[in-house]
């Protein structure tokens, strides 16, 4: 009886399948590991698996959950030895209409397939990829793309012969959807095939595509520059893509130009620095100057990674006018792409030719009107601070950051309250007692309460970076001062910054300067203030005496227990609790 009882929640489930409602169907199909685990291998096997065939289920989420709880199917049925059971299943997901349902289930064919042992693979694997590649249907030959990396390293080498034939059909198709996916795959199955073959029979199947009537035919055999260049001889790979590439340089296809962008300094990698330097860098100053701003945007977002492959000498004459071009971009998206990366510039071009070519630049986008620019510009700052040095990038970058802790978007104002330990740290506690701690006061109290609750985080870094007898002349004083504004949220804000401090500075500050503010607090009109206080008693209490919470915390938290208000007593109570344990 107790057994019936635990499998009954399975029953349910096992009838949830064969519901009317898709909802109750996606719900067991997402349990199907919970199903076969109850019902154990054998019945899986002889009972889950053939009632799953026979479920014609039309609705593609239900049917794009099941390809992939197959995907982890093959310990339920009992191991690699029976993983083929769950192939004929996983074929007719990867011949449905739905591309993600198709996906998927390739992706789960893949991994049901690198299971199988080497047995089936000749008598399970490579029928159903033979099926697929031949299907009527198309959606069963865009399918089979997929599955051609994961069996030919296992096929024995007559069925390799007939895999690479197959594969070339596809890449011959009629259908561009066909050609598309072959396109795309090509590249996975170049690494996996021998590399004479590479050469000798996948690399004219490559060119063939490169010269395709389609965009999207084209721009998706790109991707697989790359897989050649390193699945090749690097002679070979130099001899037969670098044609390639300089033509889809010049595509007319901006789609195809900007996969190019994408995928040029790997290309670069692959092939080494001297192509790069010789042909490449023509081809990659072309992608910068692109009429379509989509281009630019790819190209501007690997100027540092390019600029790395190159010569120094080259990047000043041929890579530097871009990078001024860029900075005065049309197009926000172009400028931002370059802000992410061009700080990374400095260290390549070394200190004289940053002064000279890149701290202009950075003074533009820092300027820039849009805040996403100037956001990723003072990100990389510490970057340019270990090449100019401290001193230089004070007199020609701080004055703009000064101005951008005053920016009209929070966001940025965030920004440079959070960078602010960082460049106290480089720039030393006097400097940042002139310029930087001023604007931090200022920002504790700013309109926004993520910037405020930023500063306090900030305020205690920097008590940590300088010492404690630091934060006692220059935080300490100018902190508690702050109690006293007449809005109750900024009044909250200094709390929290004196908890934060508490930790750092010596008891006797934390007794004689920081705990009588704390204490007058509690007299305060708004009731969240004083519940505040009693939040933020319960945390420092383990940094006092006995002897001053018994009598100094411990009354005035007595006061606020009996509070009008509900919350300031429960938060009252539990720091008294706090005292006493």
């Amino acid at each position: 009886m107790a057994n019936d009882d635990a499998l009954l929640p399975i029953a349910i489930l096992i009838d949830e399948l064969k519901s009317d409602e898709p909802l109750r169907r996606l719900n067991s199909i997402s349990r199907l590991g919970t199903i076969a685990l109850a019902l154990g291998e054998e019945r899986t096997r002889s009972e889950l698996i053939p009632f799953l065939s026979e479920n014609n289920d039309d609705e593609d989420e239900v049917l794009l959950a099941e390809a992939e709880q197959l995907g982890t199917f093959v310990p339920f049925v009992g191991g690699p030895p029976y993983a083929h059971l769950l192939l004929p299943l996983l074929e007719n997901l990867a011949t449905v209409e739905e591309t993600v349902v198709r996906d998927k289930a390739v992706e789960s064919l893949c991994k049901v397939g690198s299971q199988l042992p080497d047995h089936r693979i000749d008598d399970a694997l490579f029928p159903l990829l033979k099926r697929l590649a031949s299907g009527e249907w198309f959606t069963s030959r865009v399918s089979s793309a997929g599955l051609f990396a994961t069996a030919y390293p296992r096929a024995n080498p007559s069925l390799k012969a007939e895999l690479r034939q197959m594969y070339t059909a596809l890449c011959r198709d009629e259908t561009p959807m066909v050609r598309r996916a072959a396109a795309q795959k090509l590249g996975a199955f170049a690494k996996a095939v021998e590399r004479e073959y590479v050469t000798r029979e996948l690399m004219p199947l490559f060119t063939d595509l490169t010269q395709d009537d389609q965009d999207s035919v084209r721009l998706l055999a790109v991707e697989s520059c790359s897989a050649f260049a390193s699945a090749q001889s690097r002679d070979d790979a130099i001899t037969q893509l670098l044609p390639v590439v300089q033509k889809f340089a010049q595509d007319k296809s901006w789609r195809v130009r900007y996969n190019v962008a994408n995928q040029l300094v790997q290309l670069c990698e692959a092939l080494g620095p001297e192509v790069t330097r010789s042909e490449f860098m023509p081809a990659y100053v072309r992608l910068l100057r692109d009429t379509e701003a989509e281009v630019r945007v790819a190209a501007a977002g690997k100027v540092s990674a390019f600029s790395k492959l190159l010569a120094p000498i080259q990047i000043v004459p041929n890579i530097i006018p871009c990078v001024r071009e860029l900075s005065n971009d049309s197009s926000q998206y172009v400028r931002a792409a370059l802000a992410s990366v061009v700080m990374e510039l400095a260290p390549v071009l070394g200190k004289a030719a940053t002064i000279e070519h890149l701290v202009p630049v950075f003074l533009v986008l820092l300027k820039d009107p849009y805040p996403d620019v100037r956001l990723n510009v003072i990100s990389k700052l510490d970057q340019v601070n270990q090449v100019i040095g401290i001193e230089l990038l004070a007199q020609s970058l701080l004055p703009a950051i000064e101005e951008l802790a005053e920016d009209k978007h929070w966001r940025v104002r965030l920004a440079i309250v959070e960078h602010i330990p960082l460049l106290a740290s480089q720039l030393g506690a006097e400097f940042f007692q002139d310029k930087l701690g001023p604007q931090c006061m200022k920002s504790l109290e700013d309109q926004v309460a993520s910037i405020r609750d930023a500063t306090a985080k900030t305020l205690q870094k920097i008590a940590q970076e300088f010492g404690p007898e630091w934060a006692k002349e220059h935080l300490v004083p100018q902190v508690l001062s702050m109690i006293k504004n007449p809005h109750y949220l900024y009044r909250m804000t200094v709390l929290s910054a004196i908890t934060m401090l508490a930790s750092i500075v010596s008891q006797d500050v934390l007794i004689n300067s920081m705990l009588p503010v704390i204490l007058g607090a509690a007299k305060d009109k708004v009731p969240n203030v004083k519940f505040n206080v009693a939040k933020m008693i319960e945390k420092i209490v383990a940094l006092l005496d006995r002897s001053v919470i018994e009598h100094n915390i411990k009354p005035c938290l007595a006061e606020l227990c009996d509070d009008q208000d509900m919350d300031v007593r429960f938060y009252a109570r539990q720091a008294m609790y706090a005292c006493d344990n």
